[in-house]
């Protein structure tokens, strides 16, 4: 008689290859993106193409920095994608656990709907948005770049699915000791949840660095322009001199880097502990 088998696991060795690959094939646009950055100008469209130049031109920083206030593009981009972090996270905390831990008639049906504002398309809300945002006179401003962006159901939704996981003995023995839903909520929720917050900040800077679309309809100084839209201009002052906007592209990545690097501890915990793994 037939008998069932279980599958046999699979070597260790094949889930390392295919990891290995997929590590390459994201890394290779930034290792080209480097290695064009201190390519001579001559030798980025040399065929057959070549990783390397035949020396390395380091004056491609210093020429990117002398073509395009890349330090002004910095700060704005470093200042807005914090501060959008920081108020996802400060918005987020608390209503995702009003959502997790509040019963009231209607509350699934709210987070439903609020779930909902996900599925819209930015393209869709941009319109409305830049007439609302020049009516308050904000256009070209700080507040015009964080303030739209910073009240989203990303954040929320995480946050809410870490929240449910914790323990509600934890928040009731608190509440015995004289705590009120406040006090539970930033002295015992806040630090156990810091993982997943970790996640969400990072996700949120990230995304603030990317924009693209909103800086663009928005922006209309190079004094108050993000890093992508810099660029974009750049692109389109410069022509061809693709080594300088690498070596821009280049410094640009940096912060991105270091935020993650100091963050990866968290950011692994966090995406675990968070149901974004896949578990």
């Amino acid at each position: 008689m037939a008998t069932d088998r279980a599958p046999r696991p699979r070597p260790a060795w094949v889930s390392q290859i295919l990891l290995t690959v997929v590590l390459l094939c994201y890394l290779f646009p930034f290792v080209w993106m480097v290695a064009t950055a201190l390519k001579p100008a001559d030798e980025i469209f040399r065929k057959p193409p070549t990783l390397v130049g035949s020396r390395l031109e380091w004056a491609n920083f210093a020429g990117a920095l002398d073509h395009l206030p890349l330090w002004r593009l910095l700060w704005n981009s470093v200042f807005t994608s914090a501060l959008g972090a920081l108020l996802v996270v400060v918005v987020s905390v608390p209503a995702a656990y009003a959502f997790a831990r509040l019963r009231f008639r209607g509350s699934n049906a709210l987070f439903v709907c609020f779930l909902g504002t996900l599925m819209v398309p930015q393209e869709v809300i941009v319109t409305p948005m830049f007439l609302l945002t020049r009516e308050l006179g904000w256009d070209n401003s700080y507040q015009a770049l964080v303030l739209p962006w910073a009240f989203t159901a990303f954040g929320t939704f995480l946050l809410r699915q870490f929240f449910r996981t914790i323990p509600v003995e934890l928040e009731e023995a608190a509440m015995l000791d004289g705590a009120s839903r406040p006090r539970v909520l930033w002295s015992v929720i806040v630090p156990i949840a810091r993982p997943a917050i970790a996640v969400l900040a990072v996700f949120t800077f990230l995304t603030y660095w990317n924009s693209f679309l909103w800086p663009l309809v928005i922006v209309s100084s190079m004094d108050m322009a993000t890093v992508p839209l810099g660029l974009q201009m750049f692109l389109g002052q410069s022509g061809n001199r693709w080594d300088l906007l690498m070596a821009a592209a280049t410094l640009a990545v940096v912060p991105m880097v270091v935020v993650v690097l100091l963050l990866q501890r968290h950011l692994v915990r966090g995406i675990a502990l968070s149901g974004l793994g896949g578990r």
